[in-house]
């Protein structure tokens, strides 16, 4: 087993809307300005947050979670990293002790310290006394001090200073100001994609901040670890995967495409918003995303419809996870109450909600094999045919989410973390699997 050095940093806070994803990116945009290659993780199943992340340090970002990835995942992943990076930043999920596992459990696991951020406004001193609690609720978290958000003025920054133990100083200060926050919608951050030269802004104004503290200097070096994973072997050689990626679809972890080309498959993107012709593929992925906020421009793509139509009632391979399994049914309703027609490759109807939804880790039970997976919608789907299963739920004994197959389709609102069972994942998308019945 070898080893490599590398500075890191892991960005955690008491809850979630603190401000990680702000910090996280002005770190790595301030660095990356210094002409040092900066390497981002994302801990937990996020898709918004890394887009966001890549776009400030210019590197791909890698979502890793300790139970749906897996420990050795992790560390071959921090390994690789360190070989070329000058930089590893993690932005954790949540609250710093949520979740089993936790953003705590992973630090700690990789030995990485934690600058802990926390949103200041409306407080001073306590922001110290809530810092050092979570600094000493685990003996094997090591953190290095605070980042204060939403400071309103220097005299509030030095009445936090000033109330911190000495071995817990204040790293960064970030001023309350509206032009470094990053724009949001009902599931999280914009896509990056949508809002880009304003986030060049938000990046430089908030790097400028960064750069008159601590955080301006390298942490200490971290060891990694090598870890020898499987080889992964090439089950599906020759399989041409056409994959829709567009601002409707682009719920795709760089895992999954990596693990499909690591086994011989060549894969083909189109737009189901722009394009009139399926690429000429032997198996369909329609990925989550947003097609709620597109779904007029899918409805009137009528070409695109009868082409995906004509696909599945050819009986061929397709997987649907979140908004590409409401695609497939017959309408979506949008939030402003209108409703659009879709495919209609299943029977029922989608409907965004205001409020409620679901989140959270799940295994996809099929008959290929269990995935690890997640879900995260604010959708409800009504009158769908009978499932052939469930998800089991990480923690809980409820059904999960449900899973439907119809002819060579397999359709839910769980996202698959194709890494976590290679083996079911080429099953599922072996061209030559029988189909289930119309």
């Amino acid at each position: 087993m070898s080893s490599v050095f590398c500075p890191a940093l892991f960005i955690a806070a008491p809850s979630s809307g603190q401000g990680k994803t702000t910090i996280t990116a002005a770190i790595a945009r301030f660095h990356s300005l210094q002409g040092r290659q900066v390497r981002i993780f994302k801990m937990g199943p996020d898709y918004l947050d890394p887009q966001i992340l890549e776009q400030a340090s210019g590197h791909p970002v890698v979502q890793l979670d300790l139970w749906m990835a897996g420990e050795d995942y992790c560390r071959d992943q921090f390994y690789q990293a360190a070989e070329t990076a000058d930089l590893i930043l993690v932005e954790g999920a949540m609250g710093m002790f949520d979740g089993e596992p936790s953003s705590a459990d992973l630090a700690a696991t990789f030995n990485i310290p934690v600058a802990l951020l926390m949103d200041v406004k409306g407080m001073a001193q306590t922001a110290a006394a809530l810092a050092t609690g979570l600094a000493n609720y685990r003996d094997d978290v090591r953190v290095l001090g605070l980042i204060a958000n939403n400071c309103a003025s220097d005299r509030h920054r030095q009445l936090i200073a000033d109330a911190l133990p000495a071995h817990l100083p204040l790293l960064a200060t970030m001023s309350r100001d509206p032009e470094i926050s990053l724009p949001e919608r009902h599931l999280g951050l914009v896509q990056a994609s949508e809002v880009r030269d304003e986030l060049e802004g938000c990046f430089n104004k908030a790097a400028a901040m960064i750069a008159q503290g601590a955080l301006a200097t390298l942490p200490a070096p971290v060891e990694f670890s090598s870890r020898e994973l499987p080889v992964v072997a090439p089950l599906l050689l020759g399989q041409r995967i056409a994959i829709a990626r567009d601002d409707a679809f682009s719920f795709i972890y760089a895992a999954n495409l990596q693990m499909l080309k690591d086994m011989g498959a060549e894969l083909m993107f189109f737009s189901p918003l722009q394009d009139q012709q399926l690429p000429g593929a032997d198996v369909l992925w329609l990925p989550g995303g947003y097609p709620e906020l597109h779904a007029s421009a899918l409805a009137e793509n009528s070409a695109m419809r009868s082409q995906i139509r004509d696909f599945y009632l050819a009986d061929k391979v397709i997987l649907a996870e979140c908004g590409g399994f409401m695609y497939c049914l017959e309408s979506l309703r949008d939030l402003s109450g209108n409703s659009f027609e879709m495919l209609g490759l299943l029977s029922g109807q989608a409907a965004m909600r205001d409020r409620g939804g679901c989140q959270g880790m799940q295994t996809a039970v099929l008959p290929e094999g269990d995935i690890r997976a997640h879900a995260h919608h604010r959708s409800a789907s009504n009158n769908t045919p009978d499932p052939i299963g469930c998800g089991r739920r990480q923690r809980h004994p409820a059904p999960g989410e449900e899973i439907y197959r119809s002819r060579g389709l397999t359709a839910s609102y769980l996202h698959l973390f194709f890494p976590s069972n290679p083996t079911a994942i080429a099953t599922l998308f072996n061209s030559k699997r029988k189909p289930e019945s119309a």
